[in-house]
């Protein structure tokens, strides 16, 4: 076993290039309908990320963010213009874990409290404070004890938040939709609960962005779907479409108390040329827009070919859970193998599609194909 296998597991088949929705195994080409947790929304090797990232090596590889440099401050005016007019100061740092450690952090030093209220089946990360209000015990156990002071409600529950939203509460963190939970979409208004109940208490209202942001489900992020502006935003995953990167938008008020926190590679001249490069692309390409036709015209079709097959698809843009009855990891496996379609579980009975969102009807159609195959559709 190779210490990558030990770490995160592997799958059986070697990558060697990526060019838009693709992958390639030697001349083998799969269609990426994962894009690697959501981490490409371009697609693979994206001309403008490649050619942005290669200019900024070429001129200037590292120095931290003491230092004014361009790439990081266009990145940063392309972050804080893409998110809600309220989020006005951002940070870089590494990754999602790491942006909603910063977020925790932040929240508890901004108002003096300590309880953080979280969902159940949430998921934020795997870092000491991020994995406290992380809801699954798997994850958690052997590492504990973690941060303390974490309430748990469930999720898509404003009458179970509200009674545990009351005083002392630092911050409410929820994902708009949650990802790794299995694509839960929460109830109609929701959202707007708990912005109404974290504003009564002067709690942060935390929006766990990482995969549901970068235009996946329709609009630039999430809670613009439904008007809805947190005090802090975390992102990450295709900030950098591929590279390593994550961030936090915060109203100024958090800003103000945030207190001491910094990272040595917050805001790197190369991720940051790679994050303007690709937010920049995505907003005046309408890429947005675009994932929210086709995941429309997707999941429409998943549920007239796949019918009865399964229990239900759900989802957002190109963000979609399919409920399956049987096991997620071996549907996974079978289109890998049979079909060469890419995609991800969601714990153990849900297939999790992030395709990039460059994918056209066509891809779609192709998912939507091998999924019949594989789980015997009975549509039409």
């Amino acid at each position: 076993m190779s210490d990558h296998d030990f770490v995160s597991g592997s799958k059986p088949i070697p990558i060697d290039r990526g060019e838009g929705p693709y992958l390639y195994s030697d001349d083998t080409a799969y269609l990426d309908a994962g894009a690697s947790y959501a981490c490409t929304p371009l697609g693979h090797s994206h001309p403008a990320v490649v050619e942005a990232v290669v200019d900024q090596v070429g001129e200037l590889t590292f120095v931290d963010s003491s230092y004014p440099v361009r790439s990081r401050e266009d990145a940063y005016a392309a972050l804080v213009a893409s998110t809600p007019a309220a989020l006005d100061a951002a940070w870089f740092c590494n990754s999602g874990t790491e942006a909603n450690e910063a977020a925790l952090k932040f929240a508890r030093s901004a108002t003096g409290e300590s309880t953080i209220v979280a969902a159940t089946r949430s998921f934020h990360g795997r870092t000491m404070g991020s994995l406290a209000a992380t809801w699954k015990d798997a994850y958690k156990e052997p590492f504990e004890p973690l941060a303390g002071d974490v309430e748990f409600v469930p999720y898509g529950e404003s009458e179970a938040l509200a009674d545990a939203v009351d005083g002392g509460i630092a911050a409410v963190i929820l994902e708009p939709i949650q990802g790794e939970g299995g694509i839960n979409v929460p109830p109609a208004g929701y959202l707007e609960s708990a912005r109404e109940l974290a504003d009564e208490v002067g709690a942060a209202l935390v929006l766990d962005e990482v995969q549901t942001g970068m235009g996946r489900t329709g609009s630039m992020w999430a809670c613009q779907n439904v008007g809805v502006t947190p005090d802090v935003l975390t992102t990450a995953k295709g900030l950098g479409n591929g590279l390593p990167v994550g961030a936090i938008a915060v109203r100024e008020w958090v800003a103000e108390g945030a207190g001491s926190h910094n990272a040595t590679f917050s805001g790197g001249p190369v991720v940051s040329a790679a994050v303007d490069a690709t937010i920049s692309t995505l907003l005046e390409e309408g890429w947005p827009a675009h994932a929210a036709e086709v995941g429309d015209y997707l999941m429409a079709e998943l549920e007239a070919a796949l019918g009865g097959a399964v229990r239900e698809v759900r989802g957002e843009g190109l963000l979609v859970g399919i409920e399956l009855k049987r096991g997620a990891n071996r549907v996974a496996r079978e289109l890998a193998i049979d079909h060469r379609v890419l995609a991800l579980p969601a714990g153990r009975t849900v297939l999790r599609l992030l395709p990039p969102l460059v994918i056209e009807r066509a891809e779609a159609d192709r998912i939507v194909t091998a999924l019949a195959d594989v789980l015997g559709g009975t549509g039409s």
